[in-house]
C-alpha cells in the first residue's frame, strides 16, 4: 500500500498580512505621485458629482488636474456646452468645497457610452386593423407612387 503524502491547503493570509493595490502603489517610490494623482482625481470627482445638476452627473467625468485647472470631459457636445457655460460657477463651488481650482477646460470624449449595456431591440408589431388600413392604403394609390413602395415594404417586414 502505497504512502499517502500529506498535501497543504493553501492558508489564506490573515487581514494583517493582505494589503491593498494602493499599499503596493505607495511602497514603489515610482508610483507615488501617480496614486496621489488618482486621488485628487478621484475626490475631485465627487466634488463635482456634488455640485453639477442631476442630470449632467453621469455624462461627465474628471480627466485630469493640470497646474489648477481640472480637464472635465463630457460624452456629447451638448453636455459640453452645457459644462462650459457652468465651469465659472462648478470652479468656484469646488474651491469652496477645498479643491485648489484655478478653471475649468472641457472636453467632447463620447467613448465611454460603448461601455453601457446595448439595448436589447424589441421586435414591432401591427395591430391587424392598422395592418388593414395600411394595406388598403396602399392598394388605393398609383402603381408608381414611391409612397405605395414605401408602405408594400413596410407591410413585407411588419
Amino acid at each position: 500500500m502505497p504512502l499517502r503524502q500529506k498535501t497543504r491547503l493553501p492558508v489564506s493570509p490573515s487581514s494583517s498580512q493582505r494589503s491593498s493595490l494602493k499599499d503596493h502603489l505607495v511602497a514603489s517610490e515610482s508610483f507615488v505621485r501617480l496614486a496621489d494623482q488618482a486621488d485628487r482625481l478621484r475626490q475631485l470627482q465627487i466634488l463635482l458629482d456634488a455640485a453639477l445638476p442631476a442630470h449632467l452627473a453621469p455624462g461627465t467625468r474628471v480627466a485630469n488636474l493640470k497646474r489648477g485647472k481640472v480637464v472635465i470631459h463630457a460624452d456629447s457636445g451638448a453636455v459640453a456646452v452645457k459644462l462650459r457655460q457652468l465651469a465659472p460657477r462648478l470652479a468656484e463651488s469646488l474651491v469652496q468645497q477645498g479643491a485648489e481650482v484655478s478653471g475649468i477646460e472641457v472636453r467632447v470624449q463620447p467613448g465611454r457610452r460603448c461601455f453601457s449595456q446595448p439595448q436589447e431591440k424589441r421586435p414591432k408589431f401591427l395591430s391587424v386593423p392598422s395592418k388593414r388600413s395600411l394595406t388598403s392604403l396602399a392598394a388605393g394609390l398609383p402603381p408608381d407612387s414611391p409612397l405605395r413602395r414605401a408602405l408594400e415594404g413596410f407591410l413585407k417586414n411588419a
